[in-house]
């Protein structure tokens, strides 16, 4: 079995404890205009082009008709083509690192679970091997399927951008219902959850959402924490390179003082708060 992957990072800090390896899968069944990594929004294969390395040769249209294939890399692709296999090969690499600094693999993207299936199979392999499992995910996605993937994961970074279902659809392009009742399942199970919130200006940091959020991250139960996430404005180059527009180029990066608030605000309600964001 194959899957779909962006890159496969590794000491990486942000995803889960310890030092970690992170891989980003291609395809992701949100459209967040806020999207740090939108060549991965998606399921098909993307092309970000850099102006600055191309010199005009043309080469790219004479052989690949579109740019795939570039002598001074000015076309890049998002993503390649890996086996079960490999991937498992490649994550085993660092088992030491892991059992040294109490880390381990994160699924990440884009999302891991439209490639459930394949991602379950690399799973079954690092649980053998005894490495730590993070999911992160966006929860979008049928329980039937989501759930095996959720099962074989320690630990399950879980994104909640806003609980207004109205602000969902129009800053994500889904509705939000499944990813709450997701979330409520998650817990039910009682596997280890951070859930993600990410605090943008003018749109889900007013009093109520984040009071709102909090509320239901506190009703999840004591398996879950939470990890308050600002807002930055670090894809814009890329839309660029995609030749797309940056619907949020307007926003602001979110004011370090409100972050530190909301900290303090789930602290007070007796949450977990994870570092991080």
């Amino acid at each position: 079995m194959n899957g779909y992957i962006s890159k496969i990072q590794s000491n990486s800090t942000d995803d889960g404890p310890g030092l970690r390896t992170t891989v980003y899968a291609v395809g992701c069944p949100l459209n967040c205009l806020w999207c740090t990594t939108p060549e991965l929004i998606g399921g098909a294969a993307k092309f970000l082009y850099h102006p600055r390395r191309c010199v005009g040769c043309g080469s790219c249209v004479t052989h690949s008709g579109g740019g795939v294939d570039c002598y001074y890399d000015a076309y890049e692709q998002s993503g390649e083509i890996i086996s079960v296999k490999d991937l498992v090969t490649r994550l085993r690499q660092d088992k030491q690192v892991y059992e040294q600094t109490g880390g381990g693999v994160t699924f990440s993207g884009g999302d891991p679970c439209l490639q459930a299936d394949f991602f379950y199979k690399v799973a079954e392999h690092l649980v053998d091997s005894n490495i730590h499992i993070a999911l992160d995910t966006a929860g979008f996605y049928p329980w039937e399927k989501l759930a095996p993937l959720v099962a074989a994961a320690d630990l399950v970074l879980y994104d909640i951008k806003t609980l207004n279902r109205v602000l969902h659809r129009r800053y994500t392009g889904v509705d939000n219902h499944l990813i709450l009742d997701n979330a409520l399942r998650i817990a039910d199970m009682g596997i280890a959850m951070t859930v993600r919130m990410i605090l943008i200006p003018g749109v889900n940091d007013s009093e109520s959402e984040i009071s709102g959020r909090l509320t239901f991250v506190k009703n999840l139960g004591k398996n879950v924490n939470v990890e308050i996430i600002k807002y930055r404005k670090l894809g814009t180059g890329k839309y660029a390179s995609l030749g797309t527009i940056e619907m949020m180029a307007g926003t602001p990066e979110c004011d370090d003082e409100l972050i530190t608030n909301v900290k303090n605000m789930a602290k007070a309600m007796g949450i977990e708060v994870i570092d991080g964001g």
